[in-house]
């Protein structure tokens, strides 16, 4: 495969993460996926010097993971049951 396929493959994916995420009703999977399909548009701006299209994707992920170890953090710890 060319490398123009690659990349173009990468950034398709990236849209159509971006996309799956917005449908999501779950908040832990839509930042999950919105993750993923930030992470994609980071690695095809570069790719292709489109530094405005990897810069705000890149502060979107941050945003993405900041507000997941938010979510993770709130939630009450599971007991670990004592073995008997």
């Amino acid at each position: 495969m060319e490398a123009s396929n690659t990349i173009e493959l990468i950034g398709y994916s990236a849209s159509v993460m971006v996309a799956i995420s917005l449908m999501m009703k779950d908040i832990v999977w839509l930042r999950c996926l919105n993750f993923t399909g930030c992470t994609l548009f980071v690695i095809y701006g570069i790719y292709i010097s489109a530094w405005p299209v990897a810069g705000m994707n890149a502060f979107v992920a941050c945003i993405n993971v900041y507000h997941l170890i938010k979510i993770f953090r709130a939630r009450p710890q599971q007991a670990i049951p004592a073995e008997a």
